[in-house]
């Protein structure tokens, strides 16, 4: 599962920087080398002071900044990470992966799996905990498995699904020798089968109507399951309790209470400092400068299956025009804004080349340097011939109609605004009138479901290794995933033929051809994508820079 994020969620910082740090460029054609001393690629580092259940103390409260999204269930569309993270302390967490992306079943959910291919088809068998229970009483069995996939299969389009890649290519889901085993078939071999049911659904939340509504802004712990469960979910305050779940079969939970406390994320730092958190991100100068050093606290950094990039709504008039939407990216100059991202840190790393895999992964390809350069010139000459011509103040004029472009900047975080500030500067001496306008990090989900935006910056984090199978939720035409609303219909063809390979590296080598096609579009810019660095409380367990693992919640806790 891939799932959204806004920008300011993952960026607490203050960091002073020249906006116009760009504008002393030549402005003549280049593209920029980023020094011998880049890494060729991104950190794979984990470093989460990793910790087995009996190394954790019983007892304890582990706190954080966080609250409910206004869509809690993951599997829909409107979801972003703060769901899936708020999701995971109250449902089954059935498949986690190890960090480096191998997969771990849970035998809590899962006490048996079997994979075989029978006929060209993969079938996948489940055999449920006989234990397994929703918090209701309902037993888990092989109809959670089947609502699950009839939600996100993409055949009923009431249903608001995320991603309906690989749920759509199972032909069935039917009971096993009993209840407490799910039979999946698909059409053809599913290498990343395993993405599909890390958690799953209560069959009661698997209605259009649940689907879609009942998680808006509140829980439903009565159909999870889980070590954990809701102890209170204040909705005038956004604070949220989990405790230790009476009715869960597994091994109990560690901690005595797991908190989110609703703050601004520009106050998570303060929070942490004054020991009111246990937990804060630190991926900028001035949060890192400001948690280092402090007693009792440890800082953990290391890779990031994130990646954030610059959207292009397709749909906007101004952004109608493929010329104007290449001129703008040919504009950018994405060095610039790595550096101010980074600025203070001592990291490096390439900049990113694919929406779907990052530089750390096997079969990774720079996709983007194969289609886009940065050269400034070269995008004023794209203006000319598409007709946009140079006014009387230097911002180009076509049919009456001035090139102004609209950016929309969440909440207000110093190095968002200095973000903006820069493409501000860099499209400037094009001819393009970048016009800023603020909303608020309450609005993320409308905002891109809605696609009121012109150009909006936001950042997606893999909940898995399979990078490929997300190709359609970025690329394809007809995929609300789509925010950029870019694509044809040819182009969606190719992309679920890749999807129908069975050979992972030979997909892969697809899959990357295809995106090279795609960002011709001139939809979607990736820009840089940062370590995973946290101020931690010295002793806090599994908790940090984790990349793709998510440890279990009951593994979570203060080490002994």
């Amino acid at each position: 599962m891939r799932t959204r994020l806004a920008l300011p969620i993952a960026l607490v910082a203050a960091i002073s920087v020249a906006a116009t740090a760009c504008q002393s460029s030549s402005g003549k054609d280049e593209a920029k080398t980023e020094g011998k001393d880049v890494r060729k690629a991104a950190s794979s580092a984990a470093d989460y002071n990793p910790q087995p259940y009996e190394n954790i103390k019983d007892g304890g409260t582990y706190t954080t900044v966080g609250t409910f999204d206004e869509q809690g269930n993951p599997f829909n569309v409107n979801a972003t990470l703060t769901a899936s993270r708020v999701w995971s302390w109250y449902n089954a967490d059935a498949i986690t992966y190890a960090p480096t992306g191998e997969v771990q079943y849970n035998p809590d959910y899962y006490s048996d799996v079997k994979v075989s291919v029978e006929g060209g088809n993969q079938k996948v068998t489940l055999t449920i905990n006989p234990k397994a229970a929703f918090n209701d009483g309902t037993p888990i069995d092989w109809t959670a498995i089947q609502a699950t996939w009839k939600a996100n299969n993409g055949s009923d389009k009431a249903y608001a699904a995320s991603s309906t890649d690989g749920y759509d290519r199972i032909t069935s889901v039917e009971q096993g020798k009993d209840a407490k085993q799910a039979v999946i078939t698909f059409k053809g071999v599913n290498a990343a089968w395993s993405s599909l049911f890390t958690t799953f659904l209560h069959p009661k939340a698997a209605s259009v109507d649940n689907f879609n509504k009942a998680y808006v802004k509140t829980a439903h712990p009565e159909w999870g399951a889980g070590p954990y469960t809701v102890g209170s979910w204040d909705t005038h305050s956004g604070n949220i309790t989990f405790v230790r779940n009476p009715k869960w079969w597994g091994k109990k939970g560690k901690l005595d209470k797991r908190v989110y406390v609703n703050l601004e994320s520009t106050a998570a730092v303060n929070a942490f400092k004054n020991g009111q958190v246990d937990y804060a991100s630190a991926s900028d100068a001035e949060s890192l400068k400001q948690v280092k050093g402090l007693k009792g606290t440890e800082i953990r950094s290391g890779g990031s299956p994130f990646e954030y990039a610059l959207y292009f709504n397709t749909k906007s008039s101004v952004l109608a025009e493929s010329d104007v939407r290449k001129a703008l990216q040919q504009s950018i100059d994405r060095t610039q804004i790595a550096k101010i991202q980074f600025q203070g840190l001592d990291y490096k790393e390439p900049l990113p080349g694919s929406a779907v895999l990052y530089s750390f992964q096997k079969g990774y390809q720079d996709n983007v340097s194969t289609v886009l350069k940065y050269a400034p010139d070269e995008a004023k000459r794209t203006l000319d011939a598409a007709g946009w011509k140079p006014g009387d103040d230097g911002i180009r004029v076509k049919n009456g109609k001035r090139l102004e472009v609209g950016y929309t900047l969440m909440g207000d975080d110093p190095l968002a605004k200095a973000t903006a500030g820069a493409f501000a500067a860099m499209l400037k001496p094009v001819g393009v009138h970048l016009v800023i306008k603020k909303a608020d990090d309450a609005d993320f989900s409308k905002i891109l479901s809605e696609r009121r935006f012109d150009l909006f910056v936001s950042g997606n984090r893999s909940m898995d290794p399979f990078g490929a199978r997300y190709l359609c939720d970025f690329y394809c035409s007809d995929r609300d995933s789509n925010i950029t609303g870019s694509g044809t219909p040819e182009l969606d063809k190719e992309i679920r033929a890749a999807a129908d390979i069975a050979d992972l590296d030979q997909q892969i080598t697809a899959v990357n051809k295809i995106e090279q096609k795609a960002l011709q579009q001139y939809a979607f810019l990736p820009l840089y994508s940062g370590p995973s660095t946290y101020g931690v409380k010295k002793g806090l367990a599994n908790v940090g820079a984790t990349i793709f693992n998510s440890p279990l919640p009951e593994t979570v806790g203060w080490q002994k």
